[in-house]
């Protein structure tokens, strides 16, 4: 990485605006990225985003500004992955979702909820980031625990195993996610310590085993990705439907097996909450866009009423959050 640098020690920059002709709302497109408010690869700093990721030609620290006109983000990258980041940069952003007007087109009036959604969210688009391995790990952490675990696992992971963002994302204190070739080493008592259980370390690692036949999914239709995807032995459908939400772009992967989806989904179409079997009734009608309308749901900010207690986190590992 040393020939990544300037003369002077700073790291080689690049940059590039993407005007879509059209506004882009930085935190409704892109936030789903975001692991906690504590996540060392994901950062919003006064309407920016700053992200981290390990792109195939290397590490990359990404800065997305909005401008100020409202129609296009100007995007600055540094690091070995810096060029590759910068060419993704409208699929991050929702440039490949070409559904979006075509499910305006249908469903628009469908529901008074998705009628007001649009107007609250007309320029959302689902976003990709073409990194698959990436979105793997971090759902396979996120496999039933909650959510303090989840992103707890996922910081230390980052910080004992990543390694510092390339240019100013150091000195945000960002990191870049591990190498598959890392993942594959943490041993087992490394992972208690995180804390990740076994159950969910195996999954870790086989997807770090597997990265590169996870990476020829991209392009394939979303039924062969999830086909594809939960072959691997710990991975179901809940998992197969983040990774395709991520780093497919796919706006068709709802999140069945979830523990809050269900009950958000149901309160909003239906008014009370449900199960799977329920959701998946509630969502058919919008299939092709199934996970397009759990996004707005999300980002209306619709919560399920709370009459019980909230999953708590485990107290038996040795690194455990608490």
């Amino acid at each position: 990485m040393a020939a990544e640098r300037t003369a002077g020690g700073r790291w080689a920059r690049a940059e590039r605006t993407w005007r879509p002709g059209r506004p882009v709302p930085l935190p409704a497109v892109i936030g789903t990225l975001r692991r906690g408010a504590g996540d060392p690869a994901f950062r919003y700093d006064r309407g920016s985003v700053w992200r981290t990721l390990r792109t195939p030609e290397g590490p990359a620290t990404l800065h997305l500004v909005g401008d100020a006109a409202g129609d296009g983000v100007t995007a600055v990258a540094w690091g070995p992955g810096r060029q590759w980041a910068l060419e993704h940069v409208p699929l991050m952003l929702g440039g490949a979702d070409d559904t979006a007007d075509d499910f305006v087109r249908a469903h628009a009036h469908r529901h008074p909820f998705v009628a007001h959604a649009l107007r609250l969210h007309p320029h959302y688009r689902v976003q990709r980031t073409g990194l698959v391995f990436e979105a793997a790990l971090a759902a396979a952490l996120e496999q039933k625990v909650t959510g303090q675990e989840a992103f707890t696992g996922w910081r230390r992971l980052l910080r004992r195993f990543g390694e510092p963002a390339p240019g100013p994302g150091a000195d945000l204190g960002m990191c870049v996610p591990p190498t598959p070739e890392t993942v594959r080493a943490v041993p087992s008592w490394e992972w208690l310590r995180l804390p990740v259980d076994p159950a969910r370390s195996r999954v870790a690692v086989t997807a770090a085993r597997v990265a590169p036949a996870l990476e020829r999914t991209l392009g394939l239709p979303g039924a062969e990705v999830a086909r594809r995807l939960t072959t691997l032995p710990g991975v179901g459908v809940w998992t197969a439907a983040e990774v395709r939400q991520r780093a497919h772009g796919d706006p068709d992967a709802p999140s069945f097996g979830d523990y809050h989806v269900p009950g958000f989904i149901g309160c909003t179409l239906a008014g009370e909450p449900v199960d799977d079997a329920g959701m998946a009734a509630l969502l058919e009608p919008y299939r092709g866009h199934r996970f397009r309308v759990q996004r707005l749901v999300e980002l209306c900010g619709t919560r399920r009423p709370r009459h019980g207690p909230r999953m708590g986190p485990r107290q038996h590992l040795p690194g455990r959050v608490g």
